[in-house]
């Protein structure tokens, strides 16, 4: 199996396989890491944000001059445009309104508890927010998507123990906010 840096240079040279093998490495963490920055309820703007991540890639391609890693790149051309993509519609309603996402949960609880839950997760929502980008993406890349601490390292282009940093101080800064707000973090 070749290298990231064996095709590289085979596209930059023209091999319009190369390139489509590095698409098929990078797709589902471009996309991953894009989701990760605009949230789970903008996947259209995620899938949007990956076209065009390839796009630039493509016409950029015979520039790309190997200092860093190519996946190193990509993720960061990624990481640019979904924050780029993220402040131009900041605060743009999901593509699905609150009713459909608290039905989607469970219905075992009763009104109250459905309520104070989506109260608290509204408020969870808001503080994360508020946060860096950086923490941002470390947090939904590690909560909602699964991504281990290495894999957030890798899609954030940082050293692993710089991604646990953000993890935990994203927690902490989590912690105080919500406590302000009157939510028990125990």
């Amino acid at each position: 199996m070749e290298s990231d840096s064996q095709l590289v240079a085979r596209a930059q040279n023209g091999d319009q396989h190369a390139f489509a093998e590095l698409v098929r490495r990078h797709s589902a963490l471009v996309f991953r890491l894009a989701v990760s920055i605009l949230g789970q309820e903008f996947v259209p703007e995620a899938e949007d944000v990956a076209q065009e991540v390839f796009l630039k890639v493509h016409h950029a391609i015979k520039s790309f001059r190997g200092e860093a890693e190519f996946s190193s790149w990509i993720y960061r051309i990624t990481f640019n445009q979904a924050v780029n993509l993220k402040a131009r519609v900041r605060f743009r309603s999901p593509h699905a309104d609150e009713t459909v996402l608290n039905r989607a949960v469970t219905p075992e609880p009763g009104p109250d508890r459905q309520f104070e839950t989506a109260q608290r997760d509204q408020t969870l929502a808001e503080c994360i927010r508020t946060l860096p980008e950086v923490y941002q993406s470390a947090l939904r890349l590690h909560y909602w998507l699964g991504a281990g601490v290495g894999e957030v390292a890798v899609l954030l282009g940082v050293p692993e123990n710089t991604a646990k940093s953000y993890l935990h101080r994203a927690r902490q800064l989590l912690h105080v906010m919500l406590k302000e707000k009157g939510y028990s973090c125990d």
